[in-house]
């Protein structure tokens, strides 16, 4: 699919995306007026992006971002569905698995409330960014309902067990420097400062190797349930990939001529 596609195909709706010349697309969760609480559409307008950039290659790096001044205040319970709640918990339960495991970089940019479902998208990015703007919340409990959207897999892993009850039982407000703190948030900036340094986080990651990076971010997910031996024995394959790779070569060349290496991702096997 072209770059100029994206922004052609998801150009309005709940969701929004466009993809630049370099390789970074740009996903909008767009419902302001509902600080972009998710409806069934919205999760599914989700998926089709996630679907169509897995495997692109002109797609480098994704950025996920909300309109309005707010990320995400988590599923719209207020939209009318049919069918069993269990059944379209399942439907939805597609996206945050591809989300998840994405095999490029992705970022979250988040700027005012990212609540119950909303909070666990970013966290089910690699990177997030939080504007001094933000407020964090798994909201659920007050709601009467319990985690979701991988909140129950991905706050264990992240803060541990106390810190995962804490935050799910009692339900209360984080601050971006609280949740920075306790490594929920990888960088905290100000309104004006978030938009230009996510550009350029952007922009390096897009410049990287990609074979390679997205060797290292599997590696990085699977380590976490994985002994060591496996760990060691996964890495072996994921370098055997990364020397049949073009970009393998170009580094070796660009170090040799003390200059910046422009990678392709290309296979060098023949």
């Amino acid at each position: 699919m072209g770059a100029e596609e994206y922004g052609e195909r998801f150009s309005e709706g709940p969701v929004l995306a466009s993809c630049d010349a370099g390789g970074i697309l740009r996903m909008t969760l767009n419902q302001p007026a509902r600080k972009n609480a998710m409806s069934l559409e919205a999760w599914e307008a989700m998926f089709d992006v996630l679907r169509l950039a897995e495997y692109d290659p002109d797609v480098r790096v994704l950025v996920i971002t909300g309109a309005g001044g707010d990320f995400c205040a988590g599923a719209d319970i207020s939209s009318a569905a049919a069918g069993h709640p269990l059944s379209r918990i399942q439907h939805i339960a597609k996206t945050p698995i591809l989300l998840h495991d994405f095999p490029k970089p992705v970022l979250a940019q988040v700027e005012g409330v990212a609540v119950g479902a909303g909070w666990n998208i970013a966290l089910a990015c690699d990177l997030v960014v939080a504007s001094t703007t933000a407020r964090f919340a798994q909201l659920f409990v007050k709601r009467g309902l319990s985690v979701d959207w991988g909140g129950s897999w991905l706050l264990p892993r992240m803060v541990g067990l106390q810190q995962a009850k804490r935050l799910t039982m009692l339900g209360d407000f984080v601050s971006p420097q609280e949740a920075e703190q306790l490594g929920l948030v990888t960088w905290v900036k100000s309104p004006e400062e978030i938009g230009p340094f996510v550009d350029e986080l952007a922009a390096r990651l897009a410049a990287a190797p990609p074979i390679a990076l997205s060797q290292s971010k599997s590696l990085i997910d699977q380590g976490t349930m994985s002994s060591f031996t496996d760990a060691l024995a996964n890495e072996a394959r994921a370098q055997a990939v990364n020397h049949a790779t073009a970009d393998a070569a170009i580094a070796r060349q660009a170090f040799a001529a003390k200059s910046e290496p422009e990678f392709t991702g290309k296979w060098a096997v023949r």
